[in-house]
């Protein structure tokens, strides 16, 4: 496990500037609904989220990923803001409007800011969707509130998320892949995005965040992969989607384990995706987030975990 000695933090305060310059312009040109952006005290530091959809009922909660922030999740917050409230959070550590104070050197120490930011917006039973290391920080905050004793999350949905397989050179080599191709003009980019298997390569607004965002210094908390345990703890309700073609991990061999250690887990497996799962196949995801937790469950296994085509309903309901 790496721990941070620092929090993360832009090089100076010019590069900041000019990263919030195209942050606020990429925003203005991808938010597709009204919004409430609001500033959260938390224990570690100020945190930047967004709020939209109904003022009542539980909210979702969205999580993006390494070097992601709120922005990531523009293409759902309209179709989840139909029925639901949603809270888009620039996460503690990443680029974007959340300012760290403090390092983050445990997995309680995270879901500690998570938790402050669901106790200042009232969220009673919040379904916590996170992406990627979103994913571990979604689990991390479902585990810190049952520590207390009670808490304020009600399910997750993880997304390729991190933390259930050793982090590969196969993935670093895919990120690095990405992170050059990003340089290379639109029309060529986006060609690029088949050849790599990175969906981000496609969105324009996105990758101009990104290359924004290369004066950030990210000092995070890389941990290593669940124990059996650790899976076991958690007791909220529980589905993963996982890119069929990941470089994050072997997804056939995730859900088996899964299937054997965590059988109440809904567990999917989305054709013709990778890693970027989340950008890839945004609307099945809304979907799935929107149905779950649902009252059916798989009779078995096998039915929880087979593979689900796009736009499809998946065996046993949701």
């Amino acid at each position: 496990m790496r721990v941070p000695d620092r929090p993360s933090a832009f090089a100076s305060d010019s590069a900041r500037d000019k990263y919030y310059v195209v942050y606020d312009r990429v925003l203005g040109e991808l938010w597709p609904v009204p919004v409430d952006a609001i500033d959260v005290e938390t224990r570690a530091g100020s945190v930047r989220a967004y709020r939209a959809g109904p003022a009542e009922g539980d909210p979702v909660v969205l999580l993006a990923g390494a070097g992601g922030n709120a922005l990531a999740w523009h293409r759902y917050i309209e179709p989840l803001a139909r029925t639901r409230p949603v809270l888009a959070v620039d996460p503690l550590g990443e680029p974007g409007r959340s300012v760290q104070t403090r390092t983050l050197a445990t997995g309680a120490e995270v879901g500690g800011w998570v938790t402050d930011v669901l106790a200042a917006v009232g969220a009673e039973r919040a379904h916590l969707a996170g992406f990627s290391s979103g994913g571990l920080t979604a689990v991390w905050t479902a585990a810190e509130q049952q520590r207390g004793g009670g808490g304020r999350v009600a399910a997750l949905t993880l997304v390729d998320p991190g933390g259930f397989a050793p982090i590969t050179g196969r993935f670093v080599r895919w990120a690095g892949a990405g992170a050059i191709a990003s340089m290379l003009p639109a029309a060529l980019r986006h060609r690029m995005a088949g050849v790599v298997g990175n969906g981000l390569l496609r969105e324009d607004g996105l990758v101009r965040l990104l290359r924004a965002g290369w004066s950030f210094r990210r000092r995070v908390l890389i941990p290593s992969a669940y124990t059996d345990e650790q899976i076991r703890e958690v007791s909220v309700p529980v589905q993963v989607l996982l890119g069929a073609r990941s470089t994050l991990h072997d997804a056939q061999a995730v859900a088996a384990r899964l299937a054997d250690i965590a059988p109440s887990w809904r567990v999917e497996i989305v054709p013709d995706t990778g890693h970027s799962l989340s950008i890839e196949a945004p609307d099945l995801v809304a979907e799935r987030i929107l149905a779950f937790p649902g009252q059916a469950r798989p009779r078995d296994a096998e039915a929880q975990h087979e593979q689900v085509g796009k736009g499809h309903a998946p065996t046993g309901g949701s």
